[in-house]
């Protein structure tokens, strides 16, 4: 039985599977940071006080950094597919809404996508979803961060 649901081509994308896989490889090491730092917080009142006041230091993050830096030094396009990508994969439309989905992407696009890609739950899990979309996966790439 052929999946009527499937297009025939698929819609190009601007950006190369392997720079959406660095992207879901420092996006999950990220999150590997973020998980430590919550389970540092113990019992003890204290211990919480001084974790929470080291937490509002601005102490540089170097994933967070290596990761911005990435995201800013991508073309526009590359970042606008980034991001329609995440929404892809989050299931806020299907491949047949790819160009509804990269327009709302380029009506939001400003020049905090980095930001905004950090703020997003599941961001690995989105893009990966996002990928094999476009029959593309992660496992295919050269792409060794994890």
């Amino acid at each position: 039985m052929i999946d009527t649901d499937v297009p025939d081509e698929l819609p190009p994308l601007s950006i190369s599977t392997e720079k959406v896989c660095f992207v879901v490889a420092m996006a999950r090491e990220f999150e590997v940071e973020e998980e430590d730092a919550d389970s540092e917080t113990g019992a003890n009142p204290t211990d919480q006080h001084v974790v929470m006041a080291l937490a509002e230091e601005d102490i540089p993050d170097p994933v967070e950094n290596e990761f911005t830096a990435f995201v800013d030094k991508m073309s526009e396009d590359e970042q606008i597919d980034l991001v329609a990508l995440t929404w892809l994969g989050r299931g806020d439309g299907s491949i047949e809404d790819w160009s509804d989905l990269r327009r709302q992407a380029v009506e939001a696009h400003n020049d905090r996508t980095a930001a905004y890609l950090l703020g997003v739950p599941l961001l690995p899990d989105y893009l990966e979803d996002g990928l094999a979309t476009f029959g593309r996966s992660c496992e295919d790439s050269d792409v060794e961060r994890y």
